[in-house]
């Protein structure tokens, strides 16, 4: 669909305009947080790609599913960048976050008790202007102890 205007002077201080305007493209690429696995290792690559953060680095979400009163420790390492990790719920609150875990180093390390049962997102980023790079990702249901 065009729609088009045009601009004429008519000495009165009114004047028309043509103008052409083109429709405006959909955007395709929906966000879709990547499944994510209980009690498994997954692997992955942090880009230029993913979400911008807005501090120079990328972020990268990932979907899990937890119950009410589970408790989660949330593993996540690289050796190429600097990681922070945030867990978020279904309303868009942080559960928690981590930058650098208990031993120290650059690595990250959450542990959460879930009040209530549903998705729960978890981010993958950099911190500050770190570009990214191989990742891996493991989230732990803990067990009580019988």
């Amino acid at each position: 669909m065009v729609i088009r205007f045009r601009w004429w002077g008519l000495g009165l201080g009114l004047s028309f305009c043509t103008c052409f305007l083109a429709p405006v493209q959909a955007q395709t690429a929906l966000y879709q947080p990547l499944p994510l696995a209980l009690n498994q290792t997954l692997t992955d690559v942090l880009s230029p790609q993913d979400i911008p953060t807005g501090e120079g680095g990328f972020a990268r979400d990932y979907q899990v599913q937890l119950q009410a009163n589970d408790q989660i420790v949330i593993d996540l390492q690289s050796n190429e960048f600097d990681t922070v990790l945030v867990l978020i719920a279904a309303d868009g609150s942080t559960v928690g976050a981590n930058d650098d875990s208990p031993e120290g180093g650059s690595n990250s390390l959450l542990f959460a008790r879930i009040q209530e049962a549903g998705r729960y997102i978890v981010r993958v980023r950099t911190f500050g202007l770190a570009g990214g790079g191989r990742f891996n990702l493991k989230v732990t249901r803990l067990r009580p102890m019988d």
